[in-house]
């Protein structure tokens, strides 16, 4: 039994493998211009497993990225955000959020301009939605009254992006760093928060 036991914590150690409460997962959902930018930026976050790429805020069901780019769909590009609430909450997740946005950009996100790239935040329960609210109210004080044009709305659906646009950061490594220096994201993010 011994040697089992000691095997079995070999097993799990070498891989790497974690067991996790399933009564600690959550899910938050975000919409940030590039939804392959937000990706990086969440993934980043400890007590974050997974982020999935989609759409949300629309209409349509089953949405193709050609649909919500180039049609009036509604939809937001936007990630889903699979968290242990026991290692991060919605609040952290929501000034990690934040910080990697242009709040004050109504006509998308960076080099990204239009309907599908605005910023949305999607509350799922009141708590989250004043939670959203006072984080506004913080971030529009801090920059003297300037106005944040982010939408909060109540969840309803969630779309999966097609295979090619998950993961995509690492998937992609080189292409996708190319994009977002061409698009100037860092800097801008900079220029807005330090």
């Amino acid at each position: 039994m011994k040697k089992l036991s000691l095997y079995v914590f070999v097993v799990l150690f070498f891989f790497n493998i974690k067991f996790v409460n399933a009564e600690n997962i959550r899910h938050a959902y975000f919409a940030g211009g590039c939804f392959w930018c937000m990706e990086e930026s969440f993934e980043k976050a400890s007590g974050v497993s997974e982020v999935i790429s989609g759409y949300s805020g629309g209409n349509l069901s089953n949405p193709t990225y050609k649909e919500v780019t180039y049609k009036n769909t509604g939809h937001f590009e936007a990630v889903k955000i699979i968290y242990d609430q026991s290692k991060i909450n919605f609040e952290r997740l929501l000034n990690l959020y934040w910080t990697n946005i242009d709040p004050f950009d109504a006509a998308g996100q960076f080099c990204d301009k239009g309907l599908s790239y605005r910023t949305v935040v999607f509350y799922q329960n009141n708590l989250q939605k004043q939670l959203i609210e006072k984080s506004i109210k913080n971030i529009e004080k801090k920059f003297n009254g300037k106005k944040v044009v982010t939408f909060v709305r109540k969840f309803e659906k969630f779309y999966p992006a097609e295979n090619y646009h998950q993961d995509y950061y690492q998937e992609n490594f080189i292409n996708y760093l190319m994009y977002k220096k061409a698009c100037g994201r860092e800097e801008q993010l900079k220029r807005i928060w330090q």
